[in-house]
């Protein structure tokens, strides 16, 4: 069984067991975290995708650790005007281990 949940702005496809990396939140690791903008259900043959969302159904997660993905190079370049400009950029993550899928639907 995998689900498809929104969280930040983006969607994740996601299993139960999987570990994955979201945009920060601001829980202490240990603790636990529901979602609940469930897109799209799948298990075997059945499938349920919600309008928008899937209700009676959340995602629980832990919460492993907080970081910085790897940096980012900025590099802003204009020919023949002597001018270039360039910039780093390392975006927070919370990494989230999924504990479960709770579904009533299927």
């Amino acid at each position: 069984m995998y689900a498809i949940f929104e969280h930040g702005g983006k969607q994740y496809q996601v299993k139960k067991g999987q570990n994955i990396k979201i945009e920060k939140i601001n829980l202490n690791p240990g603790e636990n975290i529901n979602f609940y903008k469930i897109i799209m259900v799948i298990e075997k043959e059945k499938i349920k995708i919600g309008q928008p969302h899937v209700q009676n159904t959340n995602i629980t997660g832990n919460i492993i650790q907080h970081g910085k993905h790897k940096k980012i190079k900025i590099i802003k370049f204009k020919r023949r005007k002597h001018h270039q400009k360039q910039q780093g950029h390392r975006q927070n993550f919370t990494e989230i281990k999924i504990i479960n899928i709770n579904t009533s639907i299927l």
